[in-house]
């Protein structure tokens, strides 16, 4: 795919036409930490794609921190989870905010002004499992010992009806795994009662929410994996679905599936969420995962390769399993996210080239100047479905909805509806 560098920020789009589309993707690279030696090989990084004109670049480097765990998007900043810290940016610059201290930090959820965090580290033990920030300044609200709080390590959370839903698996203690989802009222701030996913639903690792119910993807004992269900009344179901553990991260909600891929495995595989059992391979896409993760605004499935110390990489997959790009990143490319942004915030761009009519039911007319450069149009997922001097441009073979036409000094929206 022809890499064209332009800026979608130079364009407009009217509010009755607006759409959703990724603005950019945050990588978190966890670096490369040698236990041997107790030395960071390759720092910890966190990078940034643009899916429009294909750019990765490095945005922070986590000097000090073994690796990062997490990413999470809230309005105009990210947050990152990070080893011993957890770091604030500005989403748009990549400035750091602000940054607190906290060893054994994994995954943040945002509720309100809240900024939820879990614990665990390895053959380490916390007086505290969950704490709760103030999103704005980082101070702490409240601490849950394991006595008011989770007793064990706590890993993924969701939030649903003013519930943070918390995986508790004490997933360092090899051999005494647990399987519990712990409920923390945001609006009280009490830790409540916890639900038991039973013998076969141990170690929940990633967890999704799908039409208002809770899906975790188990690890058991690391002799196997499991998928549960959980309803908003506490009711659980749990599938066992292979003999084998599908890592940290190797696993994503697809549109209405769970996809997952086992340990030492190169290929994927499909959940039935509605059937709840297991599909079997998918076709198409063959590599040894380390993460994977779907783009809500364009349905590509963006999956992370690494050799674990010196390399990793990005592969991007659309709705048929097709490779659609790959890309360098950092070290062992581990939590990947969205920036979903709405195209009625795109500035308008003035120049002298016109496009009549706009919207059209196909055919635009390009009016103004004369052009010695070709012009490039894409789609609203990034893909260049056109090139061309031409004057008229047909758009009759594609479907409904935004395209960007660029050139070196032009960046026009065109409709087809």
């Amino acid at each position: 795919m022809k890499k064209v560098s332009f800026f979608l920020s130079l364009c407009f789009l009217p509010g009755i036409f607006a759409q959703q589309y990724t603005h950019q993707v945050l990588i978190a690279n966890e670096g490369y930490f040698d236990f041997q030696t107790n030395s960071i090989i390759e720092p910890a990084t966190i990078g940034s794609y643009n899916p429009i004109n294909q750019v990765y670049f490095v945005v922070d480097t986590l000097f000090g921190q073994r690796f990062s765990s997490d990413i999470l998007i809230d309005n105009d900043s990210y947050f990152v989870a990070a080893d011993t810290k957890i770091f604030k940016f500005d989403l748009n610059s990549h400035q750091q905010i602000g940054s607190i201290e906290l060893p054994g930090v994994r995954n943040l959820a945002i509720w309100g002004d809240y900024l939820i965090a879990t614990r665990g580290e390895y053959l380490q033990a916390f007086d505290s499992y969950l704490q709760v920030f103030n999103k704005s300044n980082l101070q702490l609200i409240v601490a849950f010992d394991t006595i008011t709080g989770p007793k064990w390590s706590t890993q993924n959370m969701i939030v649903l009806n003013d519930i943070a839903y918390v995986a508790v698996n004490n997933a360092y203690e090899w051999g005494n795994e647990k399987g519990l989802i712990g409920q923390l009222d945001l609006n009280t701030l009490a830790y409540g009662s916890e639900i038991d996913l039973g013998q076969d639903g141990k170690n929940p690792d990633n967890m999704f929410l799908y039409n208002n119910e809770i899906y975790t993807v188990n690890n058991k004992d690391w002799s196997g994996t499991s998928i549960s269900k959980i309803d908003i009344n506490g009711n659980v179901q749990t599938q066992n679905i292979a003999n084998a553990t599908t890592g940290c991260g190797t696993s994503a909600l697809r549109d209405d599936k769970i996809v997952f891929q086992l340990s030492m495995d190169n290929i994927l595989n499909n959940f039935n969420i509605a059937a709840l059992n297991n599909e079997g391979p998918i076709n198409g896409i063959v590599n040894n995962f380390y993460e994977l993760a779907q783009d809500p605004s364009s349905g590509f499935l963006y999956t992370s390769a690494t050799d674990f110390f010196s390399e990793g990489k990005i592969f991007v997959y659309d709705a048929n399993n097709d490779l659609q790009n790959q890309f360098d990143v950092g070290v062992s490319p581990g939590t990947i996210v969205f920036d979903v942004r709405s195209s009625a915030l795109i500035n308008e761009n003035e120049n002298d080239t016109k496009i009549y009519p706009n919207p059209s039911s196909g055919v635009f007319s390009l009016m103004g100047g004369v052009r010695s450069n070709p012009y490039h149009i894409f789609n609203i997922a990034g893909q260049e479905i056109l090139t061309g001097m031409e004057a008229q441009i047909d758009l009759s073979p594609f479907e409904n909805g935004v395209y960007f036409l660029f050139d070196e000094k032009t960046c026009l929206k065109l409709i087809k509806k």
